[in-house]
């Protein structure tokens, strides 16, 4: 699967993603206890919806651009239109749409940490300017995977963000090992895995290897139509380790809104604990 994240910036897997990112960040900064971050797959950290990668999926028409315009979204909702709009101050539409990063950037605080990896050259630059306002965040060209195993529980609270594009073979188990890794130098850790949802045979492959490394998943699944054809990416899920318990009913009204809203028929919301 090619999961470039410039290609599909907007659509309705990044507004789960990012509406859930930003209620967990802001859980986790309730405590004053420096958190530190940690992103595997961290892209470009801002996106254009003109530039050609967006323009050739148009998938941003369906997903912010509905949201925007619609203007009935749940409160859940309001950190990222807000990011958004702040991000297009002055502009006629909402051309450009924050990536992670971004949001991670903006919800942390001085005293927090964060450490966003990519390894292509061309998202790297971008992602390096997109953090230079931000003294506490740092652009590192690595494994993703590797570096949050190396930097979990180096001090303060950990909370790491996988994000892979799932273009390896390897990348379901490389979650499942780096959940692993991480919460055995830091068993408090919080982590975030996104997923794509193509078959459920593929999934509940994910969940169960998954749940032989922790007891502690809260998972959403936002299906925008049965998972017939593995060929299409049908749906997203959201998998939390370790998140706190206050945020569930934020993470459920996020993922149903967007399974009712800009779902097929057939679509379906549906979050659990593994």
């Amino acid at each position: 699967m090619n999961y470039r994240h410039a290609f599909h910036a907007g659509n309705f897997a990044d507004l789960q993603k990012h509406a859930i990112l930003l209620a967990l960040l802001e859980a986790l900064t309730v405590d004053e206890a420096p958190l530190a971050v940690i992103d595997t797959h961290a892209g470009a950290g801002a996106y254009d919806l003109r530039g050609d990668m967006a323009q050739k999926s148009k998938e941003a028409a369906a997903g912010i651009g509905r949201l925007l315009a619609e203007g009935d979204a749940p409160a859940p909702f309001a950190p990222l239109l807000k990011a958004v709009e702040e991000l297009n101050v002055g502009a006629a539409d909402a051309p450009l749409y924050p990536g992670s990063p971004l949001l991670i950037a903006r919800a942390l605080r001085r005293s927090d940490r964060y450490t966003a990896c990519e390894l292509r050259d061309d998202d790297f630059d971008q992602l390096r300017k997109v953090l230079g306002p931000y003294a506490f965040a740092q652009g590192l060209k690595a494994d993703g995977y590797a570096t949050a195993e190396a930097r979990a529980g180096r001090g303060g609270r950990t909370f790491v963000l996988i994000d892979p594009p799932f273009e390896r073979p390897d990348d379901y188990a490389q979650c499942v090992a780096t959940v692993r890794a991480v919460r055995k130098v830091d068993p408090a850790a919080v982590l975030a895995i996104w997923t794509p949802l193509k078959d459920l045979e593929t999934f509940d492959a994910f969940v169960r290897a998954l749940e032989n490394v922790t007891d502690d998943a809260l998972i959403a699944e936002l299906r925008l139509r049965p998972l017939r054809d593995p060929m299409k990416m049908n749906g997203s899920a959201m998998v939390l380790v370790g998140a706190p318990a206050a945020i569930e009913p934020k993470v459920s009204e996020i993922t149903t809104f967007l399974a009712e809203r800009l779902g097929e028929p057939g679509a379906a919301a549906r979050v659990w604990r593994a």
